[in-house]
């Protein structure tokens, strides 16, 4: 069959889809037979929406999402008392199953948080969806520019001689991937530049935002308030400036692409409220707020850098709702930790949900409403601030030469630098919290196993962690105060309670000798520690290595 033929063919139904999927089949297979096509590797079989896959893909959001914080038990909602619960942030519709680059699948149909939380909270909770955009294109769209925006294109890096295009704009706002700003032109070696008036609709601190994956300088009555002129990976920067109401400030945005794909953005918020007065009021009214806050594909992807900090407003946006409504839960999407110093404190419940995948919206609300238990645990140590990060040295806006590292860390990268610091981060590796209690005892060191017991001490079922760190303090070579040699996942009921066994052999007591270029163990007294964080070991004991 022709492929041209198809669409109108199922137009007026002519063709069924039956009838359709077996046709297809038998094209495929004839291209494959002659070799139009590779045959494919997976089993023919398997179907492509399976709904095994989409049961792996809840179970896996539902054990990987990790409840950092729980203040005064929160979570999870009690439907009888949660009767309007309001569901808001950037992240909340449409879903954000994953981040960009390779990593990024679309999948047939992604679960969005919103969409989740409605569909599981039953009759008696009437759920309520306020919409505030807050990224940089949606600030860009919302920035009162008075008249439209002067803008130049350049074809070199360097906005010199004349322009080969000049048009105007109603906003900083391109992201320029297969062409430049001409139909045929490369994206690859150019520069730009916008001119155009800011008027200050109130007496407020405004904030310049500037998203740029290269090189930018940002005017304001023709002063520079930043200058960032050199290749880079996206970023978000800022500039302030006090105004009056009614003032009108000249901008000027200079921008050069160095490779790659392009994107430029321009936001200018005030630090006045992120929401309007209904938004706000539906805040205040709520009976619990659920903010759906954190990054998308084309902000943290593959081959960049970013921020450490949330994306432009949500910060702000995070310490308002808090403020309106002592009942607020974060949900945050991202690959790793953000900047939580301004707004942790007003937090009470924080879930760091990473991508959850498809399903991740049903899986996250399973969760809040307490049909399962979290019991994900955090893969690395989050810290406070970046400069706490043992990368924060070697990274290359700390080196005399652009994107050069130095890897000056060792072996202390994670838990280990803190412990060696003695620098405490936001979240310890290893940890995450559950709606139920587990206590660790009866500690017990044999030749090659460690066992213990841990018990559910809560009135629910629940998921614990067990994890195993060895201590070496008698090394004649730099080794970290404690590495962690095994853990164990122990699902029980109240009250219940299982004998763990971890294994310990030599090489869990050895390191590498550089020199002999082998494992190398030193006799000695080993420190032994149990727990369910790189800081919550509450069983110790000592093995004596011969």
């Amino acid at each position: 069959m022709n492929p041209q033929t198809l669409t109108p063919a199922l137009a007026d139904g002519r063709l069924s889809m039956a009838t359709l999927d077996d046709k297809i089949r038998r094209i495929l297979r004839k291209s494959i037979e002659f070799g139009f096509l590779d045959r494919p590797q997976s089993d023919p079989k398997m179907p492509a929406y399976s709904q095994n896959g989409r049961q792996v893909s809840l179970e896996t959001a539902r054990a990987g999402s990790v409840l950092l914080k729980n203040q005064n038990r929160l979570l999870p909602f009690d439907r009888k008392r949660v009767r309007n619960l309001l569901v808001l942030g950037p992240n909340a519709y449409p879903a954000v199953p994953g981040g960009g680059g390779s990593s990024e699948t679309r999948p047939f149909r992604a679960i969005s948080f919103l969409e989740g939380i409605s569909d599981t909270a039953g009759p008696g909770v009437r759920v309520l969806y306020a919409r505030e955009d807050v990224d940089l294109p949606a600030l860009a769209k919302k920035t009162p520019f008075a008249g439209p925006l002067q803008a130049e294109y350049f074809n070199n890096p360097k906005l010199e001689g004349r322009p080969a295009l000049v048009r105007q704009e109603e906003r900083v706002e391109q992201v320029f991937e297969e062409k430049s700003y001409a139909s045929d032109g490369p994206i690859d070696r150019f520069s730009a530049r916008w001119t155009g008036v800011f008027e200050a609709p109130r007496d407020d601190d405004y904030r310049f935002y500037v998203s740029s994956d290269d090189g930018v300088r940002l005017y304001l009555d023709d002063k520079l308030v930043l200058d960032d002129w050199n290749p880079h990976g996206v970023k978000v920067q800022k500039a302030e400036s006090a105004l009056k109401a009614g003032q009108k400030v000249k901008v000027r945005l200079e921008y050069f692409e160095d490779s790659g794909d392009a994107s430029v953005h321009l936001g200018i918020t005030g630090s006045e409220q992120a929401l309007d007065a209904a938004g706000r009021s539906q805040v205040a009214q709520a009976d619990a707020v659920v903010l759906c806050v954190g990054f998308s594909p084309s902000q943290e992807y593959e081959g960049e850098d970013r921020t450490f900090r949330l994306p432009a407003g949500q910060d702000a946006l995070i310490r308002e709702v808090t403020a309106l409504n002592p009942k607020t839960v974060v949900v945050l999407t991202a690959g790793g930790n953000v900047d939580m110093q301004s707004w942790l404190d007003r937090v009470p419940a924080l879930l760091h949900v990473w991508y959850p995948g498809q399903e991740g919206g049903k899986a996250i609300a399973q969760l809040l409403f307490g049909d399962y238990s979290p019991s994900g645990k955090l893969p690395a140590s989050f810290e406070k601030r970046w400069d706490d990060n043992p990368c924060h040295q070697s990274y290359y806006p700390n080196t005399s030469q652009p994107k050069q590292i130095r890897y000056s860390e060792g072996l202390f990268m994670g838990y280990r630098h803190y412990d060696k610091a003695k620098v405490k981060p936001a979240f310890p590796f290893g940890f995450g919290l559950s709606y139920t209690t587990f206590q660790f005892s009866d500690l017990r060191i044999g030749s090659g196993e460690v066992t213990f017991t841990v018990k559910n001490t809560g009135s629910r079922r629940g998921a614990e962690v067990a994890q195993l760190y060895v201590g070496d303090r008698h090394s004649s070579v730099p080794r970290p105060i404690k590495e962690l040699k095994g853990f164990a996942r122990v699902e029980l009921d109240p009250g219940q309670s299982t004998r763990v066994r971890l294994p310990l052999s030599q090489r869990d007591f050895s390191y590498w000798d550089v020199a002999n270029h082998g494992w190398k163990a030193e006799p000695g007294e080993f420190d032994i520690l149990v727990g369910n964080s790189s800081v919550h070991t509450p069983l110790r004991g000592r093995y004596q290595l011969k």
